[in-house]
């Protein structure tokens, strides 16, 4: 008995593990990757140069969604939530390997507050 409760302790905790910087930083270049996640075509997102407008802002993501499974679910095709959506499904179509949809869930649920769009001086 014991040793099913400490085994269940340490699943749990193993769940909540948070990303590592690099993690994050890994997660962000592949959003801003015109071939991969490609969110700033449709998003403001902090540190993110002449985003779209189509989608809304990257902002207090923890509080817009119930989980980061929630959230990995409409990254992976939003289509299933909304038939209208003009988001790609980024898992379906393989768009995104399930290691990088992960680092890509990880670092849009790590963003918080207000952004200010940025625009590129020419």
């Amino acid at each position: 008995m014991k040793l099913s409760c400490l085994l269940a302790v340490m699943i749990s905790l193993s769940a909540c593990v948070l990303p590592s910087k690099q993690e994050l930083a890994t997660g962000k270049q592949l959003s801003f990757q015109r071939n991969k996640g490609n969110c700033l075509a449709c998003h403001v997102i902090e540190d993110g140069i002449d985003p779209g407008n189509i989608g809304p802002a990257l902002i207090e993501i923890p509080q817009k969604f119930a989980s980061k499974s929630a959230l990995k679910a409409v990254i992976w095709d939003a289509s299933a939530f909304n038939s209208q959506t003009s988001m790609p499904p980024f898992g379906r179509n393989k768009i995104l390997t399930s290691e990088e949809l992960d680092l890509v869930v990880n670092y849009i649920w790590s963003l918080s507050g207000a952004v200010q769009p940025v625009s590129k001086e020419w």
